[in-house]
């Protein structure tokens, strides 16, 4: 078990989602909130490589453990796009809705509506260790956005006639990509 950790991400809705599967998986023992460190660009070729980023900037600026993902979600129908560009699809300041609506658009008319979301995690402890895991979850994309919970993508992408936004989110957190990765990654560490 990792005493302190710094989750590597300003974004609330992936610390929520983070947070409530490291405490259920017992790999930490304090989540450490309400610090700050400068903006990391995202400005790797894979999703390994922006996890290892944040999560390296993040350790060396703040000292402690720092845990940071990056979650790609790949379409067959597009070549695998947006991949590490998702939370960029609709351009880089795009919001949650804006990168839905491009999917959406650029799926219109697509009969093949495969999809994988797949998040790597990195956890870089300061001086000292780096560990990555990944994790994955099939689907497909739905044709409109359906249930209120989770972010980004979840209204459109559908498990088991589905969308993750239509998933309470304890159950969410059993299956989902992130939560897959952060298993991985205490199997890694054990």
């Amino acid at each position: 078990m990792i005493e302190r950790l710094v989750i590597a991400t300003k974004n609330d809705d992936k610390r929520s989602e983070i947070a409530a599967v490291l405490v259920d998986a017992g790999l930490v023992g304090e989540i450490v909130v309400g610090l700050s460190w400068p903006d990391v660009a995202e400005t790797g070729d894979t999703l390994e490589d922006n996890a290892l980023l944040k999560a390296r900037a993040v350790a060396e600026a703040i000292g402690l453990p720092a845990l940071a993902d990056d979650t790609g979600l790949e379409v067959a129908a597009l070549g695998g796009a947006p991949g590490v560009d998702t939370a960029r699809f609709a351009g880089p300041e795009a919001t949650y809705a804006e990168n839905v609506d491009k999917l959406l658009e650029s799926m219109a008319g697509v009969d093949d509506r495969r999809a994988v979301f797949r998040t790597v995690i990195a956890l870089v402890e300061p001086g000292g260790r780096t560990v990555t895991a990944e994790g994955s979850l099939e689907g497909r994309i739905t044709t409109g956005r359906r249930g209120e919970n989770g972010f980004g993508y979840d209204p459109v992408f559908e498990v088991d006639r589905r969308t993750l936004a239509e998933i309470p989110t304890e159950e969410k957190n059993l299956i989902s990509h992130r939560a897959l990765a952060i298993r991985a990654l205490v199997d890694a560490l054990s």
